[in-house]
């Protein structure tokens, strides 16, 4: 995964608008594997986007998707919170599959510029932990929690919400923006470091209907 980054973010840093076009064998195959791939494959949740001739006829929708930041099905505002787990495109790799589309849907003459197939693992199932906390708009806390994440539930269509956490001192942390969350896609939002909320902080943002959980962080107990 790592590799995969630094391969794409080199080539980002080396592309020339005026020297080589983008191809899918060197940089858009890399973003596809890396991010697209777990679901679009042979076996996996949507149509196979593995190779050249699978992915063409669609080039024009990904670059709308992608820019429209639909796919891959993050659910969130980038920016908003900061999320260890963040499954989004970087502003990059957006660049760079928009550059490729509208430079042509440019294949590669080198097959040997093809990274790897990757090897796909079934997906984690998440268990909400039994001391989350279901929030609700207005809730005030009445003794101080350490959040590692979020975790919605379910979040009615077409709703978008800012959730955050006003602190008695008068600031306000940003836990997390979700637009075109869906469902079907539900997984946890866990953040590069824990948050510290002290006792009367209030959660607000919370839409109705939604059901919203904080997932504390797990406290580890030294032997």
């Amino acid at each position: 995964m790592v590799g995969l980054v630094l391969v794409v973010r080199a080539a980002v840093l080396a592309h020339d608008p005026n020297g080589v076009p983008i191809s899918w064998n060197r940089e858009v195959s890399r973003i596809v594997y890396e991010r697209c791939a777990s679901c679009h494959r042979t076996g996996g949740t949507s149509f196979s986007l593995m190779t050249y001739q699978e992915a063409q006829p669609y080039a024009v929708a990904i670059k709308d998707a992608v820019l429209a930041r639909r796919m891959p099905p993050w659910g969130a505002v980038k920016g908003f919170g900061s999320f260890e787990n963040d499954e989004g495109l970087t502003q990059q790799q957006i660049e760079l599959i928009a550059d490729w589309v509208e430079g042509g849907i440019t294949k590669g003459n080198n097959p040997k510029a093809l990274p790897p197939v990757p090897k796909f693992e079934p997906p984690a199932r998440f268990a909400v932990p039994r001391d989350a906390l279901v929030v609700t708009d207005g809730l005030t806390l009445t003794k101080s929690l350490t959040v590692a994440g979020v975790y919605p539930q379910h979040v009615p269509p077409a709703t978008s919400m800012q959730i955050v956490a006003s602190l008695p001192d008068g600031d306000v942390e940003p836990l997390i923006w979700l637009y075109q969350f869906k469902d079907a896609y539900r997984h946890p939002f866990l953040f590069r470091k824990p948050l510290e909320l002290p006792p009367g902080t209030v959660i607000r943002g919370v839409a109705p209907g939604a059901t919203i959980f904080v997932i504390p962080e797990r406290k580890t107990t030294s032997k």
